[in-house]
């Protein structure tokens, strides 16, 4: 069985490019949402094996909703997306729960040797 990732991102077209990585990579996308708050919400919903997160985003960032996710599953699977020069924002991401991160502009072999570690 494929397994189940919720991509959070504000950006259509970051979404777009991690969507076409997985599923060219035998992932299952079964949601995407574009803020923390949406994240927190389908999460609950569709129960995924892992979510990637972009950590800059309106209404909740991707820390926050990290948080929230972590808080509702502790087992939860979390990968955070950034773009260059967030060092900072990436260790507080890794305090919070984060299994990984992956860094903007994705690179296809990047994303999945990330997840791979994670999930398999």
């Amino acid at each position: 069985m494929s397994k189940r990732v919720l991509i959070v991102d504000d950006a259509a077209f970051m979404r777009m490019m991690i969507k076409d990585i997985l599923t060219k990579n035998g992932y299952e996308v079964v949601g995407e949402a574009q803020d923390g708050a949406e994240a927190v919400e389908k999460y609950k919903e569709l129960s995924p094996d892992l979510v990637t997160m972009d950590i800059t985003m309106p209404e909740k960032d991707g820390i926050a909703a990290l948080k929230d996710i972590k808080a509702l599953n502790g087992d939860a699977n979390v990968i955070m997306c950034s773009a260059m020069g967030q060092q900072a924002m990436v260790i507080d991401a890794i305090q919070a729960g984060a299994r990984d991160f992956i860094v903007k502009p994705f690179q296809a072999d990047r994303v999945i040797e990330a997840i791979s570690k994670v999930i398999g």
